[in-house]
């Protein structure tokens, strides 16, 4: 995997909208694509992140730190899924910046659907398997890999690939369970009490890795639609304000580190697909500390989704969760 370096800094409206376009035919272009155009890898050094919001449960905060020295936002080209996971994660300051010795680490892919890895409805099984396998390397003492399932859930655990994946790098793979949920105050605007399943409620760390889809209700579903895998009950009746609901979830679950797999995408009849036609080989991971930025910029580039049609990521912004202005953040790009 061939990287070239090349700085972009913040000088004036010009400036910025050029590294926004090239950030997004980065993405639409994909693979040996965008090597060929010569967009090789980019820093901006210049950018400020808002400053994350106190949560009012520090339990639910599992954020590290801010280094200005490190990328928020790091997108990764090539032809190995688990190798794009391990280098996004090493542009970010490597696995111990995100987990300590001794810690509890919870990871959340999207597993939703009785699908297979080629139909790209569920997260990447090479990529899960990577993350378990960096997050023994740090000395996490226990590392879980579990979501609420939308289809039956053993089956999709299983024909994802991600089950077998997980066990074989030594995660536990735990199933949903109605006896481990538990009531909690969300203390949303919309999400009030709701089961949560407890192993999010328990963990040290939480990684976020979802799959970009295209979603029939919200446009697309990346980082933040992945919070609802967190949910039992009936998750259908937050539909009927669902920005709200998504910035809500946002801003109870706050992940140490998230890994959208665009390895690749589901571009149509999201979010349970099906049809091989359907899925677009972008061959890219994006990684970063700022969920916002990061659906903000997948939504723009592989859809074409801004801030007035996806109304959660501004919503999310204004509570101080990260920025919609993805082309203003540390990121970092690499072939």
């Amino acid at each position: 995997m061939q990287k070239q370096s090349q700085d972009a800094n913040t000088r004036g409206e010009s400036t910025s909208l050029t590294r926004r376009e090239a950030l997004i035919q980065l993405l639409r272009a994909g693979g040996a694509a965008a090597g060929a155009a010569g967009l090789g890898l980019w820093l901006s050094e210049r950018s400020q992140r808002p400053e994350t919001a106190l949560a009012l449960n520090l339990k639910r905060s599992h954020t590290v730190v801010s280094d200005p020295e490190l990328p928020e936002m790091a997108v990764i080209q090539g032809e190995d899924p688990a190798q794009l996971a391990r280098q996004a994660v090493e542009e970010l300051g490597g696995i111990k910046r995100f987990i300590s010795r001794a810690d509890v680490v919870v990871i959340k892919p999207n597993i939703g659907w009785d699908r297979t890895p080629e139909q790209a409805a569920n997260t990447n099984p090479l990529i899960v398997a990577e993350i378990v396998r960096q997050c023994w390397n740090a000395g996490a003492k226990e590392v879980i890999v579990t979501d609420v399932s939308c289809n039956e859930p053993r089956r999709c655990f299983q024909r994802s690939g991600i089950a077998d994946a997980a066990q074989r790098e030594g995660a536990e793979v735990i199933l949903p369970d109605l006896a481990r949920f538990k009531d909690v105050d969300l203390q949303g605007e919309v999400l009030r009490e709701w089961p949560v399943f407890d192993a999010f409620l328990n963990a040290d760390k939480i990684i976020n890795v979802p799959i970009a889809k295209h979603h029939s209700l919200t446009g697309t579903t990346l980082g933040m639609k992945n919070w609802y895998g967190i949910l039992g009950g009936a998750r259908h009746r937050l539909h009927q304000r669902i920005n709200e609901s998504l910035a809500d979830l946002a801003d109870f679950v706050r992940p140490t580190l998230t890994l959208i797999d665009c390895y690749r995408v589901l571009v149509r009849n999201g979010p349970t697909g099906g049809n091989l036609e359907d899925v677009a080989l972008k061959k890219t991971v994006i990684a970063g500390t700022d969920p916002v930025a990061l659906d903000a910029y997948a939504a723009k580039a592989y859809w074409n989704l801004g801030v007035s049609a996806l109304p959660y990521l501004r919503m999310a912004a204004q509570r101080g969760l990260g920025t919609y202005e993805f082309e203003k953040i540390r990121t970092r790009v690499a072939q």
